[in-house]
């Protein structure tokens, strides 16, 4: 299985670094020195990484055959990607990769049925899962082990105990949008 793990940025100074954003939560094991990624366009690739360094809070990595800056803004953009064995699991034991999580049913303690996940959506504070209702409009819900009790890959359903108004009230504000 491909997944993105990170998006080349600009590029920083002369001998052909760049800035990556960072798309995984495993930048040390998928984004080190050796590791050689496919790229989307993928014309560019495979890119091989030649070495990896924090500066100023931010990941810069150098490529093989990427000497200076004029070949490092030409990859400016360039989706990294590794390839990952499906059944592989993060090393924690309430973690999950994002790929897991995607298409789970989410259902409340007591059964009903709120949607499914398309999409998980990384934020400083919290991740959120955003659920598309069976109407088609779509719950945000935060990843937080208070609202998200459960997670049954085996069944493919997240099992969430939201407060009260967090599920009706962003429908009833979607719907009112959609009336406006």
């Amino acid at each position: 299985m491909q997944l993105v793990v990170a998006r080349i940025g600009r590029a920083h100074g002369i001998k052909g670094e760049v800035t990556v954003e960072v798309r995984t939560d495993e930048p040390e094991l998928r984004l080190g020195p050796g590791a050689v990624l496919a790229t989307d366009p993928a014309g560019v690739g495979p890119l091989t990484i030649e070495t990896g360094r924090v500066h100023s809070g931010r990941l810069l990595l150098r490529f093989e055959g990427v000497k200076d800056r004029t070949g490092a803004e030409a990859l400016r953009n360039t989706l990294l990607i590794a390839e990952i064995d499906p059944e592989e699991l993060p090393e924690g034991e309430d973690e999950y990769y994002d790929h897991q999580l995607m298409d789970l049913d989410v259902v409340t303690v007591d059964g009903a049925e709120v949607g499914r996940i398309t999409e998980i959506s990384h934020l400083p504070s919290q991740d959120l899962f955003i659920v598309e209702r069976p109407d088609g409009s779509e719950v945000m819900i935060p990843f937080v082990e208070e609202i998200v009790v459960e997670i049954d890959l085996e069944e493919q359903k997240a099992v969430v105990a939201p407060p009260p108004g967090l599920i009706d009230d962003q429908a009833e504000i979607a719907s009112s949008r959609e009336e406006s």
